[in-house]
């Protein structure tokens, strides 16, 4: 399939996708908002700047650092923050408010991949630069921005074999596309070679690292943590977070929450749904597991007598995770692939993880070898190895301080991609 008849395609499928979008502001009313976004009838943008497209929240937050080194180096340049969803958006507005009221960071939903929407979104931005975060590769923006001058690069890029797979079977759309890109900074070596096979040009393929190993973590952030733990007179009461889990998941975590309650009665999860649809769900699966909780959108207080934080508002990843004592990531007791847990090694807590972690095999290799990183197979091993490390300090300590060491030892790949897009940039 070439481009042109993606193209073809992705207009047949308009109807499906409208549809697609009602069924999920049905679930999300986020979604019905600013529909007129993803078909290009954008906000006012002021042009010639850098446009950076992170997807969804996980993009979004591997973006932010870049996105304050790029404010800080090109002073004179408006950042473009695009993304897919209404949790990478509030993420995206969460991170950078300052910077929005400024001027400095201009936010919109990224339109649909058609060549008319491509087309009006970069005569409207009219970027020096694009900055594609990880692997959000589309053929119409690309070929777009190559005839238009626009340098394309893409950041962080990660490239699994299973979707290597998934783009061999469309050569002739994705070998044009890849072949177009101006730099690809990748992760590691094994991921270079996959896109070079796929068709990218080996002069253009540079291995840069994770920059998600250069996140710092705010101080704020840990210290409004503790203040809130004080004023639930929670400083010495065992909390675990279950974060971003995935559909399916969240009754396998309250089981783990159930098994450890036998034996520590007073523990506290932090549930965390990955997307903001599901939180309803999981207000009635706690429901009808006999859980005392509260929302975190509500305010309330979490007493003694609450057993379940349910983390249901927007932006505050982070804030929850310092919240914590030790951290499950969740999509890795379903088979999605599990998502960042360099986040909550960032803070110093103790990870935990499913056996599905092929999104950040690399990263999640480096932590089980350092010790920084238990994984376990099932529910009930969540909850047992949840009480291990809370009964068990010295491992816990230990664990922590393998978290760190692994961050430390892999920091530099930030650095490494503002030069490589400073070249592109002159």
């Amino acid at each position: 399939m070439n481009r042109h008849l993606y193209s073809l395609l992705f207009h047949f499928c308009l109807p499906l996708i409208g549809l697609r979008l009602a069924w999920r502001a049905w679930r999300a009313p986020a979604y019905a908002r600013r529909i007129g976004e993803r078909f290009a009838l954008l906000p006012p943008l002021r042009p010639g700047g850098i446009w950076v497209h992170a997807v969804s929240v996980g993009e979004s937050i591997a973006a932010a650092p870049l996105v304050r080194e790029l404010l800080a180096r090109y002073p004179d340049l408006p950042i473009t923050l695009t993304c897919m969803t209404p949790t990478g958006s509030e993420r995206i507005r969460a991170l950078f408010p300052e910077a929005q009221f400024a001027g400095r960071v201009q936010h919109c939903y990224l339109p649909y991949d058609l060549p008319w929407a491509a087309a009006r979104f970069l005569k409207q931005a009219r970027p020096k630069l694009a900055v594609i975060m990880e692997t959000e590769l589309w053929p119409n923006y690309i070929h777009q921005c190559a005839c238009r001058g626009i340098p394309v690069a893409l950041a962080n890029g990660r490239l699994s074999a299973r979707s290597a797979r998934g783009y061999g079977r469309f050569a002739k759309l994705t070998a044009p596309m890849l072949a177009e890109l101006n730099l690809l900074a990748v992760q590691t070596q094994v991921e270079a070679e996959r896109f070079i096979a796929l068709g990218a040009r080996p002069e253009a393929v540079e291995v840069t690292g994770s920059i998600k190993f250069d996140q710092q973590v705010d101080a704020e952030v840990s210290a409004r943590a503790s203040a809130l733990r004080e004023q639930w007179q929670a400083r010495q009461r065992p909390v675990w977070i279950a974060a971003s889990t995935r559909e399916g998941e969240d009754a396998l975590v309250i089981q783990a929450h159930r098994r450890l309650l036998a034996s520590q009665p007073d523990a506290l999860l932090i549930l965390v749904p990955r997307h903001l649809e599901r939180f309803d769900t999981a207000a009635t699966q706690l429901r009808e597991a006999g859980l005392t909780f509260v929302r975190r959108s509500s305010g309330e207080a979490v007493g003694p007598e609450v057993q379940v934080l349910l983390g249901d508002s927007m932006g505050e990843l982070m804030f929850l995770y310092a919240l914590a004592d030790i951290a499950f990531v969740g999509g890795s007791l379903v088979e999605t692939g599990g998502h960042n847990p360099l986040e909550p090694a960032a803070l110093g807590l103790p990870v935990i993880m499913g056996p599905h972690r092929f999104n950040f095999l690399e990263i999640t290799a480096q932590l089980l070898e350092h010790g920084a990183l238990c994984e376990v197979a099932d529910a009930d091993a969540l909850g047992d190895q949840v009480a291990v490390l809370l009964a068990n300090f010295m491992r816990a300590a230990a664990m922590r301080e393998a978290g760190l060491a692994v961050l430390k030892a892999n920091q530099g790949a930030l650095k490494r991609l503002l030069d490589g897009l400073g070249r592109l940039l002159v």
